[in-house]
């Protein structure tokens, strides 16, 4: 219960889902947290906040866009102002909508999810980087898609492997101050971003009104383990083991955690 006692981690896309996971999970291990959302996720970050503060653990937290690099940079040098360091950095903000063929997504389609996907990864890091404490870590959530292609999903699977290529960069760039870069990449996570109609339909076009129990019975075909979708934590746990010094010689590494998705034949 204390891989990460003293040490302060930022969390981008912190008010629910694998964010707010990630800032449980760190927190149930000691860090304190600086939790980062935009602005109409202000009521759910407050509940983020309110779970690590019930651990014992202190949490800043500031209502930023991760397209508006001004904004990351005030939030982050207000949370290391108030937790006095910073040491993970879990750029996790992402979106996954406007679903639909490649020559089908309109240019505001494309351009919302790189802005957010990979120029807010990008921004997250720019942000945050100077203040990061030597020997630190540096963990941004891809996906599958950042391994695999996915119909219907070129902006999403663009801005995923895209970022495999900044966190190689970043590996090399950082490693002289012995700061570790990695990339976690989970599969379906029972989340919102999977568990909506529009997710439904695209599982099972061959029903008008398709359930949760429908796309999951689509999705648990697709994996090697039988299960449709993993849950936050699994992520979250992938993400504590590289923010901490059980990792400490692992960088520039994708990590997969998927049942088993990217390997079924």
């Amino acid at each position: 219960m204390n891989r990460m006692q003293n040490t302060v981690a930022l969390v981008t896309g912190a008010a629910g889902g694998m964010g707010r996971a990630h800032c449980r999970r760190l927190a149930e291990e000691g860090a304190e947290i600086i939790a980062v959302d935009i602005a109409a996720a202000a009521d759910a970050l407050a509940v983020t906040t309110a779970e690590v503060e019930a651990l014992g653990r202190g949490c800043v937290t500031a209502l930023a866009d991760v397209r508006d690099q001004a904004a990351l940079d005030v939030a982050v040098a207000d949370g290391v102002a108030a937790l006095g360091r910073l040491d993970v950095i879990v750029a996790n903000a992402g979106v996954y909508r406007d679903l639909g063929p490649s020559w089908e997504l309109t240019d505001a389609d494309w351009q919302r999810t790189i802005d957010i996907n990979l120029t807010g990864m990008w921004h997250t890091v720019r942000a945050a980087v100077p203040a990061l404490s030597d020997g630190g870590s540096v963990v941004i959530v891809s996906s599958t898609n950042g391994i695999v292609g996915a119909a219907s999903a070129a902006h999403y699977s663009a801005s995923k492997h895209a970022v495999v290529g900044l966190a190689r960069t970043l590996a090399n760039e950082l490693g002289p101050r012995g700061i570790r870069v990695n990339t976690v990449h989970p599969g379906s996570v029972a989340t919102p971003m999977i568990l909506n109609d529009t997710v439904y339909a695209k599982l099972r076009p061959d029903l008008d009104n398709p359930t949760r129990d429908d796309a999951a019975e689509a999705l648990a075909r697709r994996t090697i383990l039988p299960v449709p979708w993993v849950d936050p934590v699994d992520i979250s746990n992938a993400v504590l083991f590289l923010a901490s010094d059980e990792s400490r010689y692992v960088t520039g590494t994708q990590l997969v955690v998927d049942a088993g998705l990217t390997q079924k034949v």
